[in-house]
């Protein structure tokens, strides 16, 4: 995963977005192919380098696929489309748990079945993506190709309302001029993203450090004190899913009318909430009977809070507040770093646990409460603003001005 979110942005410049995204179906397909072929030849080197590719398929798709729907999306939608990432991770997760059951295909025997599963997808979108057009903005400010974009835009929004998203991009087009794609380090060292690359950096470590990888963790232990026969977990669990599926279609039907700010801040402050409320649970399981019922319902209610604001939201940000040419770089920075925060917490979470047990969560109350903090701080709205807007909004903030030509000029003082 971290790897192709490494080469994922510098593949959407190379060879486009939709571009990337089609050449990112190779990786599934060989991936469900050699997993599918380990069981049945008894070599189990094609699992580990099956389950290498399509980690590298789900590192590049992480990093393409928002930034695709978030340049083709008309700004009043933008976040609603943007969302679509989240709706179909979530749903895929929940199909996974659902056709995971040893009733379908979670029986051993039928296990490289499940892993290639992995090609319907890859399949699916090799057939209908070729009829979408590539993205306007890549077309004319990446590439220079007025023509082609004019095209695209005609296709994705008629060509009675594709005149005010052609003015956006070609306000962005003049301030780009002569400046090519940044790379991951130019975008480092570039004073006017010093904000919007720490917010970035920022959301990406924390939608993997918030603690919704220890509520799964602790799930199966919470259900257990609850009373459910451990048979039935699996089917318990399945609700986690759908919780987690229901909220980023919540979050895709709120975003415009509510603002990225306000569920992102909602999210994190009511993880906040329950981490507080899941460390009282488990501390006091055997006061009473009806605690560990209350456990579960806070294992709940983080999910569902977690899929309200966090996990929809940050990949929208990451669009918006980077303008094209920096924009890839961005998903490259944040993608890498919410890779390795995945991993992160993968190894030191067992230690976390066995050292503080229940008060784990404390830790996850600290980061939820500051990274809200900080948003409420320094993030601002983004909600049916151009990509121009929302870096102007930022400039102040990194002690920068802007020319006639709105690009940026560096401040050697500061107005008293």
């Amino acid at each position: 995963g971290f790897i192709g979110a490494s080469i994922g942005g510098a593949l959407a410049i190379r060879v486009g977005r939709k571009g990337s995204l089609l050449v990112n179906n190779v990786f599934a397909l060989l991936a469900s192919l050699l997993m599918g072929l380990s069981y049945p030849t008894g070599v189990f080197e094609l699992l580990i380098i099956g389950r290498f590719l399509i980690g590298l398929n789900a590192g590049i798709g992480i990093c393409v696929q928002p930034l695709y729907l978030g340049e083709i999306a008309p700004r009043s939608l933008r976040g609603v489309m943007a969302m679509g990432t989240s709706v179909f991770i979530t749903g895929g997760i929940l199909m996974g748990q659902v056709i995971g059951l040893k009733e379908l295909l979670g029986g051993e025997e039928y296990w490289p079945i499940l892993l290639s599963t992995s090609c319907i997808p890859a399949v699916l979108q090799l057939l209908i993506l070729p009829w979408f057009p590539e993205s306007p903005r890549y077309l004319l400010i990446d590439k220079g190709d007025d023509l082609e974009c004019k095209k695209a835009l005609k296709k994705l929004h008629g060509p009675d309302d594709c005149h005010a998203e052609r003015e956006d991009m070609e306000k962005e087009r003049v301030t780009a001029l002569g400046t090519k794609a940044k790379k991951p380090w130019e975008v480092v060292m570039d004073r006017s993203l010093r904000w919007q690359l720490i917010s970035v950096i920022i959301l990406n470590s924390a939608q993997q450090l918030n603690g919704i990888n220890a509520i799964y963790f602790y799930a199966n232990y919470i259900f257990t004190r609850a009373g459910i026969p451990e048979p039935r977990i699996p089917y318990v669990t399945i609700g986690t899913g759908a919780c987690e599926c229901l909220t980023a279609l919540t979050c895709g039907i709120l975003i415009e009318s509510l603002g990225r700010r306000v569920l992102i801040i909602g999210g994190y402050s009511l993880m906040t909430l329950w981490c507080v409320c899941l460390t009282l649970t488990l501390s006091f399981q055997d006061a009473s009977p009806w605690v560990p019922y209350l456990s579960m319902v806070c294992v709940f209610c983080f999910i569902l809070s977690f899929g309200l604001g966090p996990g929809g939201v940050t990949n929208i940000l990451t669009t918006e507040l980077f303008t094209q040419t920096a924009r890839p770089a961005g998903y490259i920075i944040g993608g890498s770093v919410n890779w390795l925060s995945f991993f992160l917490i993968g190894m030191i979470f067992p230690f976390i646990v066995n050292g503080l047990q229940q008060y784990c969560f404390l830790v996850f109350l600290v980061i939820c409460s500051l990274v809200a903090l900080y948003i409420f701080f320094i993030v601002p709205e983004t909600k049916n603003k151009t990509f121009l807007e929302i870096q102007q909004e930022f400039q102040a903030r990194n002690g920068i001005k802007l020319d006639e030509n709105n690009k940026p000029e560096v401040l050697l003082s500061t107005p008293l």
